[in-house]
Formats: C-alpha cells, sequence, structure tokens
C-alpha cells in the first residue's frame, strides 16, 4: 500500500496529527508496527491553518518528500488589521495597536507591492531550525532569535476584499513562504498593525483542493486504499 493521499487537515490538528493517524490506520490495516510503515508528507500547516495536505505513504513515496514540498502553493488568507501578536496570527498574545482605517486605496496599493520575488523574514513562531534548535521552543522560552531572510516569490495576490478591520485575498506562492509573515509586514507598511486570523491552504502544485478530499477526522481505511494516488517517476 502505497502513494500519495490528499487530505483536508481540520483546524486544531498538527501536521503530525494527521501523519499519525494515517500511519495507524495503514499500520492495523496490514498488521504492522506503527514504526514499520513509512509515512510523511510534502509541507506542514499551522494548527489553526485548514486544507490540502499530502500526506506520502510507503518508502517509494516518503523518498520523494523533499522535491515535492518545493511545490508552489495557494492560499485564502484573512487577516484582521490594528492588531499584532508575537506569532503574527491568534495563538499567541494578541495587542491593540492601531484604530486608524486605513484608505482603500493604500490597502490594494499595499497588498500588491509585495507581488514578486522578495526577501521575507519567517516568524520567530515557526519550525525552522535556530543553532539545532526549532525556533518556536526558543520563542517561548523566551530566549532571542535572530530570524534570516530569504528570497521568496509571490506570484499573484487576488480576490482582495477589504471591510475594516478585516481584509480577505487568495495568494499564490513558492513554498518556503510564511503568509503570517507577509501579513505582519503589510500591517506594519499600513502603519497600523495586523494578524492573520484565518488561513486555508486550495493548492499544491497541481494538487487541489475538492470534494474528493476527505477531512482529516473522517480519514478511514477504505478512503485511503481508494484514494491513493500513484505518481509518475
Amino acid at each position: 500500500m502505497e502513494g500519495l493521499l490528499l487530505v483536508d487537515k481540520t483546524k486544531d490538528w498538527t501536521s503530525f496529527d494527521v501523519v499519525a493517524r494515517v500511519r495507524g490506520l495503514v499500520s492495523n490495516e496490514l498488521n504492522l508496527r506503527p514504526k514499520n510503515v513509512k509515512v510523511g508528507h510534502i509541507g506542514t500547516l499551522d494548527p489553526m491553518a485548514t486544507g490540502l495536505m499530502g500526506i506520502l505513504v510507503g518508502k517509494n513515496y516518503t523518498k520523494k518528500a523533499e522535491s515535492l514540498s518545493k511545490l508552489d502553493k495557494t492560499y485564502e488568507v484573512e487577516m484582521l488589521l490594528g492588531k499584532k501578536s508575537p506569532s503574527y496570527d491568534m495563538e499567541t498574545e494578541i495587542e491593540d495597536v492601531s484604530d486608524i482605517v486605513p484608505e482603500n486605496d493604500k490597502v490594494l496599493s499595499v497588498i500588491n507591492s509585495y507581488v514578486g520575488e522578495i526577501d521575507q523574514i519567517p516568524p520567530i513562531y515557526s519550525a525552522l531550525k535556530v543553532n539545532g534548535q526549532r525556533a518556536y521552543n526558543l520563542a517561548r522560552n523566551n530566549i532571542e532569535v535572530e530570524m534570516k531572510s530569504r528570497k521568496i516569490k509571490i506570484y499573484s495576490i487576488t480576490e482582495i476584499d477589504y471591510k475594516y478591520p478585516h481584509i480577505s485575498m487568495t495568494c499564490e506562492v513558492s513554498s518556503g513562504t510564511y503568509i503570517r509573515s507577509l501579513v505582519d509586514d503589510i500591517g506594519k507598511d499600513l502603519d497600523v498593525g495586523a494578524v492573520m486570523s484565518n488561513l486555508r491552504r486550495t493548492k499544491i502544485g497541481d494538487f487541489k483542493l475538492d470534494e474528493n478530499v476527505i477531512t482529516s477526522d473522517k480519514l478511514n481505511i477504505e478512503h485511503i486504499k481508494n484514494n491513493l494516488s500513484q505518481l509518475k517517476a
């Protein structure tokens, strides 16, 4: 039993919860210990985020994780102006920083200025490793962390809807892009602050979130067996 399984991760599940759920179902079906079943993924999502995850089942597929994780991604994003938080989202303490209402033209101009290749600094609250440790573990222990900027690409930002203090938009981006950092940067450029209030991934490369993609809380072995995709070598 091997292949790529598309899953719609529900809110408050971690990406590793999804991997563990698939591993448990497959190992039970094959009458194997979970540690003897190879299961991986092609990109994590934060616990508060929902949407498309690609789960790799079997040794021949987990070996493809590194290359598949470099695929471009598309997200539906919601953000809240006038606030900030250490994690750039709703997962850490939120602080009110401004009640100024930016003009519509300024909001559109700032958002569109990010389309293209840009330098982005990842959030301190991220799974990236700094000196061998996860950045979020250092941040939670109040250890000062210096995150290095890196080149990423934002191919498009569309479907922008602004009704103060809410902004929603759809972003097509390169692998390695942190939408939380994009939201924080937009808030800073508007001089009012911003936090990400919702995130949903709808596309990974050519793989799309559609009605055939089951949510993580409804995963079962029959669905897995019937929906493992075989990729070309």
